[in-house]
């Protein structure tokens, strides 16, 4: 049965060591997280979660390839690389057009976080304590009165899907529209 739990709703059973709902110690077997894994690491039961056997639909490992602090380290491993924007920790790198985005990605696929600044402008805004990265800007297209950015699923080496999200403002929200396609 599929049942809707509230991450305060959500404990450990240390005697079993599993993950359970806090108000009954019921066994969960399986979650579809929709809550960011930076933020579980941080819970009390966060590092329990690495040892039990609770099987979750989006694994662990996906915060390394969702953080934005991997693009300033791509980009020093491949510089120029046609499929790479230049991306630094620190700012001042970038001539032109830059944005900041926290690094971690703490669910900010959104890149509801994004700042577009110009080189002359203040500094951008404080993040918190994780930082930010500064990446050069590109330009979201625009078809009509939407802005559409593509995401890519590749499972292997073959893609799986692709979501389209579409919003009014270039700076895509946990609001926006989105579209999945799925490959058969």
């Amino acid at each position: 049965m599929t049942r809707f739990i509230a991450i305060e709703d959500i404990g450990w059973d240390e005697a079993n060591r599993r993950v359970c709902r806090r108000s009954t110690t019921t066994r969960s077997a399986c979650c579809c997280k929709l809550y960011p894994w930076e933020w579980l690491a941080r819970k009390s039961f966060g590092p329990d979660l690495l040892t039990s056997q609770l099987r979750v639909v989006e694994p662990a490992w996906k915060m390394l390839l969702s953080n934005k602090g991997l693009l300033p380290i791509l980009w020093e491993l491949f510089p120029d690389h046609p499929n790479l924007l230049p991306a630094y920790f620190e700012p001042g790198r970038i001539a032109g057009d830059f944005v900041a985005e926290a690094a971690p990605v703490a669910r900010r696929r959104e890149r509801a976080s994004a700042r577009r600044s110009e080189r002359r402008s203040r500094p951008v805004a404080s993040y918190g304590a994780e930082g930010c990265i500064y990446q050069a800007y590109a330009p979201v297209p625009r078809f009509g009165d939407d802005y559409v950015t593509i995401g890519a699923w590749i499972i292997g080496d073959a893609p799986a899907g692709i979501g389209l999200r579409e919003d009014t403002s270039p700076i895509t929200r946990n609001t926006s529209r989105f579209v999945p396609h799925y490959f058969v």
